[in-house]
């Protein structure tokens, strides 16, 4: 055997005539190594012959050692970027629509509009709100709700960009009906998600991806005030917008943990929700309508009834979005304890105190603390109501959100109208109204568990 590998040898130097330099005392060691590693396979081999082992596989284990977590370490990066997605797009949806709400005086100056014009422009977007019922549920079926939030998302970017060129009324009208249809389209898809997240991990957390929403309306609201003051205008204003926005909504759409599969629904051209959905519905067309007329018209009803400054007038909306931003992180921890039906009952009850004591107090100061007592109030009620709707499935959620979204369009120019009638006092008193009629239809769900 020492003869062959001898052999061998030679035949390595005359292919390779740089092995000459190896000495002779390496060579003998590099050999000794050869013949050790042969013994050490034959005496292998002769093991498997007599206990029926495997030496090729004990060989393997024995030099490189199995890693079984390594395919569960690599995928926990992932998983945890995954959990991104949801509060990425809830916050991005605030944004946008905090964006459009702070340029409405800017627009409505740029194509000179009277305030009765500005309501039906306002109501334009409501009724695209309650059109959006196919579009919504058809895409939902064909699509699912990812590729659903995808091409919404993209297409409520555009139609910012073209409500802030549109050079008319007429076409300012068609922009903001668009507005309504691809906004709802776009919120019925990620409250789908979440509802679904909800149902596979047993938490609660549509309050707090609402509470992100808030958020992103507060910043939204406070950008579009920033570059108003810079007399940016808002085509430009959303332009610029527009682009970081549909990078962040591609982003969290890639990493979003959710399948494309549809799921059949009715194929009507509209529908309201029936049933114990219905009470649902109502209750979330009363406290959207609630919600929007108290973000429009708040600053509104202190300049005029107590005179405020253009500097504290504003506060009224901080007052009101911070509460309702605070009272949302925490929702999901109340709800597991205390249930949705009690506590969107009791917050509109609290909610509605809160505005009659806005509208009788006899400062704007106090005014203020009444705003913020209904931010805390009313803050649990359209979360909530998506989160009962989206367990009975995406059809329920495009109805119910279609009636609900519908009413945070349709307020501010009711409440506008009853303003021009009746004075603010009234107009917020007639809030605080609905927050009262909100408790009593609370109270007769039984879909809010």
């Amino acid at each position: 055997m020492r003869n062959v590998a001898m052999e061998g040898y030679k035949l390595k130097e005359f292919f390779f005539p740089q092995a000459k330099q190896t000495s002779m005392k390496v060579r003998r060691i590099q050999l000794h190594q050869f013949l050790d590693a042969n013994y050490l396979w034959l005496a292998l081999c002769f093991q498997r012959l007599l206990f029926n082992s495997h030496p090729i596989k004990e060989i393997f284990q024995m030099q490189t050692p199995r890693r079984p977590n390594a395919i569960a370490s690599r995928s926990q990066p992932m998983a945890q970027a995954q959990q991104y997605a949801l509060p990425v797009l809830f916050s991005l949806f605030g944004v946008i629509m905090g964006s459009w709400a702070g340029r409405i005086p800017s627009m409505a100056e740029r194509v000179h509009v009277s305030h009765s014009a500005l309501s039906m422009v306002l109501l334009c977007g409501g009724l695209g709100a309650v059109l959006s019922y196919p579009v919504s549920s058809r895409m939902m079926a064909s699509l699912g709700a990812r590729k659903t939030m995808l091409f919404a998302g993209l297409a409520l970017l555009c139609v910012l960009i073209a409500i802030g060129v549109a050079p008319t009324v007429p076409l300012l009208m068609l922009a903001v009906l668009s507005l309504g249809v691809t906004a709802s389209t776009f919120d019925v898809a990620i409250n789908s998600s979440a509802t679904e997240r909800e149902k596979r991990t047993g938490k609660s957390e549509l309050s707090k991806l609402h509470g992100l929403g808030c958020a992103g309306g507060l910043a939204g609201a406070t950008l579009g005030s920033l570059m108003a003051s810079l007399h940016i205008a808002p085509g430009t204003h959303f332009m610029m917008l527009a682009a970081p926005l549909a990078v962040a909504l591609y982003f969290a759409y890639s990493l979003l943990d959710a399948d494309d599969v549809g799921q059949k629904v009715e194929k009507k051209s509209f529908s309201l929700p029936r049933g114990p959905l219905l009470f649902l519905g109502a209750i979330g067309f009363l406290g959207s309508m609630a919600e929007g007329s108290i973000a429009d018209w708040s600053g509104v009803f202190l300049k005029e009834h107590f005179g405020a400054s253009d500097g504290l007038a504003p506060l009224a909306l901080s007052a009101f979005s911070v509460m309702m931003l605070m009272a949302r992180l925490v929702g999901d921890k109340l709800k597991t304890r205390y249930g949705a039906r009690p506590l969107v009952s009791s917050g509109s009850m609290l909610g509605a105190a809160g505005l009659f004591f806005a509208v009788l107090s006899p400062n704007a100061y106090l005014a203020l603390a009444g705003f913020a007592v209904a931010g805390l109030g009313l803050a649990l009620v359209f979360p909530f109501v998506f989160s009962a709707a989206g367990a009975q499935g995406p059809a329920a959620l495009a109805g119910v959100a279609s009636m609900a979204y519908s009413g945070s369009l349709m307020g501010p120019p009711v409440i506008g109208a009853i303003a021009q009638g009746m004075g603010m006092q009234v107009a917020i008193a007639y809030v605080g109204g609905l927050a009262a009629l909100i408790a009593f239809v609370a109270s007769r769900s039984r879909m809010l568990k």
